[in-house]
Parts: structure tokens; sequence; C-alpha cells
């Protein structure tokens, strides 16, 4: 990502906050037969004071992307709209495109079958607590440990990370408000992280 200041996310923990409510992560591989991505769901070790994120790869994805053997770019992408300069002063005619997102690196290290049928726990029950009758790999613990041999658990200490917040900062304070309203009626997330800039 280009490099303007007043959009950088250098906080660790914004980072955090982005990670938890947007768990669908892209992953990006320089193989040696050339770019690889893969998205993946993942969830963040939140024991740890860096940030370091947990996930999964179906098989063959880990020998596609020779998990292990370099750095990845795992990113993770917030909110994000289009915004009109219909929203603009009079004469400011040049659209753009409001989001959050970070980018982030690191090497994988590669979990054992029981650390990762722990993480595939973990990751099931984190999404199905928010299920009305939600379920439990533990129902089936013989049947989902075979499932489990069909994936390859992953942990990755973020070594470094390139976030931006690109919310409008540039605008007047009446145009940011307009945006804002309009983002309120059509895009809450991006709405709600308009208003954490502005406090």
């Amino acid at each position: 990502m280009r490099h303007t200041p007043r959009y950088l996310m250098t906080d660790a923990d914004e980072v955090k906050r982005l990670i938890r409510q947007n768990p669908w992560a892209t992953f990006v591989s320089p193989a040696n037969t050339g770019l690889v991505a893969s998205h993946y769901p993942v969830l963040l070790e939140e024991d740890d004071d860096g940030i370091v994120i947990v996930s999964h790869f179906g098989r063959p994805d880990e020998q596609l992307h020779e998990l292990g053997a370099h750095e990845v770019l795992v990113i993770i992408q917030g909110p994000h709209d289009y915004v009109s300069p219909s929203l603009y002063a009079p004469g400011d005619l040049v659209p753009t495109w409001n989001h959050v997102t970070a980018h982030l690196y690191g090497t994988p290290e590669i979990l054992d079958e029981q650390e990762n049928y722990a993480m595939l726990s973990r990751l099931t029950g984190h999404f199905e607590a928010h299920q009305e009758h939600g379920r439990s790999l533990a129902e089936d613990e013989e049947g989902t440990r075979r499932a489990a041999k069909g994936t390859v658990g992953l942990r990755i200490r973020i070594a470094r990370f390139d976030a931006r917040a690109k919310l409008s900062q540039n605008k007047t304070p009446e145009v940011r408000e307009a945006i804002t309203h309009r983002f309120a009626q059509t895009n809450a997330p991006l709405a709600e992280e308009m208003r954490r800039v502005e406090g």
C-alpha cells in the first residue's frame, strides 16, 4: 500500500480489532511456481501481546503455498465502499473508495495433529457460538478428528503490518459528516469506522 501518513493505522490493538471483526482472510504466498492465494478464517491468539493468528488450510493448499518455507502476506479487509463526489462541495469531482485494510506479514508455523484439532475446535466454537443451535466438534470427536486430517493448522506471529484506515480524513468536517450520514443508511460498519476516526 502507498504511504499516506494521515491514513496509517499504527496501533496494533486497532489491527487486532479489525481482525476480530473481519476474520475472513486472504493468504498470499510467493511460491516457487508463482504467487498463490487462498481464503480462510483466522482467529487471534488473545493471550499474546503481539499479533498472532491461527488458521487452517485444506489439503493440498499447504503444499501449494509451501507453508513454513517463507513469509506469507495475510490481507484483512474491513468495511469499504465507493464515495461519490455528489457528497462533496461544488467543484470537487474526484471520487474515491473508503476502506479499512491491513496487510500482515509472517512465516507460518505448522501445528501438529493435536494442536490442529484444538485450533479447529476453537475456530468452530467461536463461530458456532453465534448460531441459535450451535454445534461442537466434540459431539462426534472420532468423526471430526478423521475429518481434521484433511486440514493443516498454522500459527503466524505477525512480524510487521501495514494498515490503513482511509476514511475521508482529507475532507472538511461538513463533507465527512455527509459521507458518514450516507453510509449510516447504506453501509453501517463503514459509517461506524468513520465515527471512530472522528472521535
